[in-house]
């Protein structure tokens, strides 16, 4: 007689399905903590650039706009300064503050004009490229229609050569060159200004000049004997090189930090890990 058989069904572990759900879960776990994940920070540029400001309460402001869409008032005073410049804590202000009335307290008012204070600051050598020479500070007041803005003050007093909209170079400072971008900025070009003496044009005058700048603790004083006045500054664009080196002229960048980077690492360790179990859960008769 013989003996039916039935042979008991053979469970086959279906191993790969689930394992690739859990991969495509980890995957998708890794993306989105990086998208999610704040940027970490980037190294900011350094641009040499002449840089605009106004002097408020006797010291000096960065200019928020560039001198195209600034019209200075009557009484006002703009500075002008050649420095490389990289994140808004660097920003190199001109090392001296001679009020209004030093620099243009000789001069005459006029009906339908006003008169505007403009100093001027080279530099230091270091801030230059290569064997540049600048010349020494110097101030003049420029009296120009009531409406004029900031660029026009300052054309009415100095030689400007300007490419694309920016100001880059006044009186032929510096010869060459237009808000170019610094890869590896000089320890000369990092240490602390100190104050200068600044040519008043025209004018005799001594005051006390602080510097606001961030990395200056100096005091200057403006020490005037006549002379002309050469000067150099980022124009309307002013915003296009003084936000590219500020920023912001900025102290923050895109990227991905170290620490995003471990998150996503656990996060992809935890979900294999799960999976590992489950796998071999479903493998087993």
């Amino acid at each position: 007689m013989s003996v039916a058989t039935t042979a008991a069904p053979v469970r086959k572990a279906r191993a790969g399905h689930p394992f690739v759900i859990l991969l495509v879960a980890a995957a998708l776990a890794a993306l989105f903590t990086m998208l999610l994940a704040p940027a970490g920070p980037a190294h900011a540029a350094a641009y040499r650039y002449w840089g605009y400001y106004q002097l408020k309460d006797g010291a000096w402001a960065f200019a928020s706009k560039g001198p195209a869409e600034l019209t200075p008032k009557d009484g006002s005073v703009d500075g002008w300064r050649f420095a490389v410049t990289g994140a808004s804590k660097d920003v190199r202000d001109p090392r001296a503050t001679p009020s209004f009335g030093e620099i243009c307290g000789d001069t005459a008012a006029v009906d339908g004009k006003k008169r505007v204070g403009v100093v001027i600051d080279y530099g230091r050598p270091a801030d230059g490229s290569a064997g540049a020479k600048p010349p020494a500070a110097v101030a003049e007041c420029a009296q120009v229609d009531e409406a004029a803005h900031g660029d026009e003050v300052l054309a009415s007093v100095a030689d400007v050569r300007a490419q694309k909209g920016l100001v880059c170079a006044i009186n032929a400072y510096p010869a060459q060159g237009c808000g170019e971008e610094v890869k590896d900025v000089s320890a000369a070009a990092k240490k602390p200004d100190t104050l200068v003496q600044l040519t008043v044009a025209g004018k005799a005058a001594s005051t006390p000049a602080p510097s606001t700048d961030a990395t200056s603790t100096a005091t200057s004083t403006a020490t005037s004997t006549a002379g002309a006045v050469p000067s150099s500054s980022p124009s309307s664009d002013n915003a296009s090189v003084q936000a590219g080196a500020s920023q912001d002229r900025s102290d923050e960048g895109s990227g991905t930090g170290t620490g995003t980077w471990v998150g996503v690492g656990v996060v992809i360790l935890a979900v294999l890990a799960v999976g590992a179990v489950a796998l071999r859960r479903r493998q087993q008769p």
